[in-house]
């Protein structure tokens, strides 16, 4: 292959949906590009010119416009544009101009017909939508079905082997000296046996035949007076149980437990590769979510709760190595939020006493949403039956919000610099006096009041009468879809966050002194994203909390043109992930986890994909002023 084309290849190899191509076809997709270049401000594509070709951007930036010459879309490196004028009348719909010096690979017509006809995902992504960030977070999400994290993660180190030949004496010194528990058997091998033989480093070939253990020689050696000098082969089982290296932790465990062994060795095909004890399962699996949750109820002190939070960060971290979505990791990080705080409130009623009369505590943004990541501050409040009576009742409810808000903030969530905080009395109120809150806040909106509408209005019960809050739920869906001055009023207050595109292709970048440099994705990206969604989702009456919910409600009301619900969703995972991974590359680091993102440590595949998931979140906020106009317009 010419060193050009090789080039060719190696570049479109990298991005959607050249990407998932067998060898052969991305070849012949290479071998018959032409090149062509524009410079920027020329056009590259006029309506109803005819189309022959699909152009790949090799460098540079174009824009894509609509009909009625509003700008559709922005493209860069590794983009592609023509594939919907090919497959339908090969005559341009969408005008295409470089904003920039534009280098472009067209592959004709005829190639991008076979690519089509030749592989399943290169064709659904050219028909669907084209969108790199769909593909991407489709697969992440497909992957997500497979999750099962392989024994061979377990190993530490090489297994230590022995001939079976030798004596017991030989065993024991040879496992003192290499600090181990047990010792693998072998003999030289034969082809009689080549399905079970594997060669060394050094070309002999060997047949694994057995394991000894400590326990072998204390029962079969020590116990029985036999001689040091017994050889190994003597004393083995002759029946050695393995599992292939690429088999689950969670086989693994079913192996030992079937066969009542706390030791596997480990293959990779048929060499020996590590020995895994019952011990590193357990291990592994106390960074289980579901075991941490166990294990915050098994405490007993608010100290005790605080000790967890190394356990709380592996945790986090192990979901995001493994590959688990955003909704995954949100869910699990969100279980143990609730978990923390409703022991801790079982502590403070230990120690107070039972209530004097029923409650609910009440979590709102991320815990709310269920969404929650690894850094978070604590947003909560307290609704109290409506007998409330302040002389008689006030001192345990705030000696109870102390104790739980204090609690939180000692096992890793600080207290809430806005003061959202059931310590606070103006949030720990009678039912009734939340209902006059928030009808209050939808009938008069104002900045303060909308403010603490973007607050409360993601609300959820942790502990107590839980209906208490389902009234609040109800209160919000049915008004605020009644109330289009709210609906448009918390619009405009959705429209002030916006995402760090700047001209062309470029990212506005935090100069904050402190993260000079980065974007601040939560800031940034992930909750002005929340803030779009919330308020369609309070306009078409859901009751859902979590974004994802609410999207699928908005889809269902038919409140946002065809497709956009989907891209939202799509962005906002995006979002989450990026986020998710930065986080737990911190902790790896032993760094505090932030928000903050490089854009240039950022590969460029995600680089890309940030653009289109911002540039989406930018979309979303245009139609949605749109949606809600302000009164007057």
């Amino acid at each position: 292959m010419e060193a050009e084309i090789r080039e060719i290849r190696d570049h479109m190899g990298q991005y959607p949906p050249f990407d998932g191509l067998k060898d052969e076809l991305l070849d012949e997709a290479a071998g018959a590009v032409e090149i062509a270049y524009f410079k920027a401000g020329t056009a590259i594509s006029e309506r109803d010119q005819p189309v022959e070709a699909l152009s790949y951007i090799r460098s540079g930036a174009v824009e894509v416009y609509l009909h009625n010459g509003q700008l559709y879309n922005r493209l860069g490196e590794g983009d592609i544009f023509g594939q919907f004028d090919l497959l339908r009348d090969r005559q341009v719909r969408f005008p295409v101009q470089a904003i920039e010096d534009t280098l472009l690979y067209l592959i004709p017509k005829p190639v991008f017909d076979r690519l089509c006809a030749a592989d399943g995902n290169f064709a659904d992504f050219v028909e669907l939508s084209g969108s790199r960030l769909k593909s991407t977070v489709e697969q992440s999400l497909r992957d997500n079905d497979m999750i099962a994290t392989r024994v061979r993660r377990l190993i530490s180190r090489l297994p230590v082997m022995i001939e079976e030949s030798a004596t017991v004496q030989e065993a024991a010194r040879l496992m003192t000296e290499n600090d181990v528990s047990s010792v693998l058997l072998l003999k030289p091998g034969n082809d009689e046996d080549s399905d079970r033989v594997f060669t060394d480093g050094e070309g002999r070939q060997w047949l694994l035949t057995g394991m000894i253990t400590d326990k072998d020689l204390r029962q079969r050696i020590i116990a029985e007076g036999a001689s040091a000098q017994t050889p190994l082969a003597t004393i083995s089982h002759g029946k050695l149980i393995t599992i292939q290296s690429d088999e689950s932790v969670n086989e693994a465990m079913l192996t030992m437990l079937r066969n009542n062994i706390q030791r596997l060795p480990v293959l990779h095909r048929r060499r020996p590769v590590g020995v895994v004890h019952l011990s590193d399962i357990v291990r592994y699996e106390t960074n289980n979510s579901v075991y941490l949750v166990n294990n915050i109820f098994n405490r007993t002190s608010v100290k005790a709760l605080a000790r967890l939070t190394p356990e709380v960060r592996a945790s986090f971290v192990r979901l995001v190595d493994e590959g688990a979505s955003s909704q995954m990791i949100g869910g699990a990080m969100s279980s143990v939020g609730r978990s923390l705080m409703r022991r801790l409130v079982e502590f403070a009623e230990a120690e107070l006493g039972p209530p004097p009369i029923p409650y609910c505590i009440m979590v709102h943004g991320s815990l709310a949403r269920n969404d929650q990541s690894i850094t978070t501050d604590q947003d909560n409040a307290m609704v109290l039956h409506d007998s409330f009576d302040p002389k008689r009742h006030d001192d345990y409810f705030r000696e109870l919000a102390r104790q739980v808000s204090d609690g939180l903030d000692a096992c890793g969530y600080p207290y809430c610099k806005g003061g959202v905080m059931a310590t606070n009395e103006p949030w720990r109120q009678p039912l009734a006096q939340w209902k006059r809150y928030f009808s209050d806040w939808i009938a008069r909106p104002d900045p303060q009041r909308l403010l603490h509408s973007s607050i409360f209005f993601d609300l959820d019960a942790v502990h107590g009468e839980e209906r208490f809050v389902e009234e609040l739920q109800d209160l919000i869906a049915a008004r605020a879809q009644n109330s289009p001055l709210f609906l448009a009023a918390l619009a405009r207050n959705a429209l002030g966050r916006t995402p760090p595109l700047g001209l062309f292709r470029t990212f506005v970048l935090e100069q904050d002194g402190r993260h000079n440099n980065t974007i601040n994705i939560k800031r940034r990206g992930i909750a002005p994203m929340n803030d779009v969604i919330r308020v369609h989702a309070l306009g078409v009456g859901s009751r859902a909390q979590n974004g994802f919910e609410r999207l699928e409600d908005i889809s269902g009301a038919g409140a946002l043109p065809a497709g956009q619900t989907d891209k939202l969703s799509y962005a906002l995972e995006f979002l989450s992930m990026v986020r998710m991974r930065h986080q737990a590359e911190d902790i790896k680091k032993d760094q505090e986890p932030d928000n903050a993102i490089e854009p240039e440590l950022v590969s460029d595949t995600d680089r890309h994909n940030l653009k289109e998931a911002f540039q989406i979140l930018s979309n979303a906020q245009k139609f949605l002023r749109f949606r809600y106009p302000s009164p007057g317009r």
